[in-house]
């Protein structure tokens, strides 16, 4: 199969310069790295981290576009999206690590099933020691088993996944959402009928911290929430009974104290990490 693809992240004013250069590395030194690296810059950023893209920008396989205006995550991955040359597109945040082998799982998920649409692993989160990673995120591997998982919560770790550019431009990108843009958008993958599937192994390590949390306490990502739901509800993604627990669950979310936020989400929500990697960092 052709083994070319594009990598796509956005940057914005919020990310950390040092986060940034050990993200992008991670993607470079991937066991067969990309053929295109596009980064949409969203927004005016800060002195360092247009000093790490600089330095990035003299090799010829980087794309970087800038948006005069902070636009959000989904316009910023829409855009990207435009750019990318190849039809296999490896999505990759501005502050995570991916590990050296998993773009080569997913390419070789891709050759192994000529239909597959999107593809992407577990995670395993951390703070700020790599040594000390706390909770890994499970999402089921096998197509049936994330059509099931899909209808009341999202099957994809979204900065881990690979996807065709084509189709996900074909059923209009990422919506013009405050939040949960990737559940709705792998929300109509999966119910066009396109065939998804994940890897049962962590290949990413995610950068937790207290602002994944605060962000549920905003009455504005709240309304957000509930209209992506109801769209997925009002495709057949769900039933009534399955969208009424979906929206107690963020009402509950919003309620609560931060402490008891982050105890479900560690405790009930995920897994605690097992002392394993599947890979090594690059």
């Amino acid at each position: 199969m052709n083994y070319n693809y594009s990598v796509l992240m956005a940057v914005y004013n919020g990310d950390k310069s040092d986060f940034l250069k050990i993200a992008i590395d991670s993607m470079l030194n991937q066991t067969i790295p990309p053929e295109q690296y596009v980064i949409v810059v969203d927004g005016r950023i800060s002195k360092d981290l247009e000093d790490v893209l600089s330095d990035y920008e003299k090799n010829s396989i980087f794309t970087i576009v800038y948006l005069k205006e902070n636009s959000g995550l989904a316009n910023a991955l829409n855009v990207g999206l435009t750019y990318c040359r190849n039809e296999l597109v490896a999505r990759m945040d501005a502050d995570d690590i991916s590990l050296s082998t998993r773009c080569e799982e997913e390419l070789r998920l891709f050759g192994q099933y000529n239909d597959l649409t999107v593809c992407g692993c577990n995670i395993d989160e951390f703070y700020d020691d790599l040594d000390d990673i706390h909770t890994t995120r499970r999402v089921p591997s096998d197509y049936d088993d994330i059509r099931r998982f899909a209808r009341i919560r999202q099957p994809f770790n979204h900065p881990t996944v690979m996807y065709k550019k084509e189709t996900i431009i074909n059923l209009g990108g990422y919506p013009d959402t405050k939040r949960k843009e990737d559940f709705d958008l792998f929300s109509r993958v999966i119910l066009s009928g396109k065939y998804v599937r994940n890897i049962d192994s962590s290949l990413y390590l995610y950068r937790a911290n207290k602002n994944n949390y605060v962000r549920r306490k905003s009455k504005e990502n709240l309304k957000a929430a509930f209209k992506v739901y109801k769209l997925h509800q009002k495709r057949g993604g769900c039933n009534m009974f399955e969208y009424i627990i979906m929206c107690s669950g963020e009402i509950v979310f919003y309620l609560l104290p931060l402490s008891m936020m982050k105890y479900i989400s560690d405790v009930l929500l995920r897994r605690k990490y097992n002392g394993k990697r599947d890979s090594t960092l690059f």
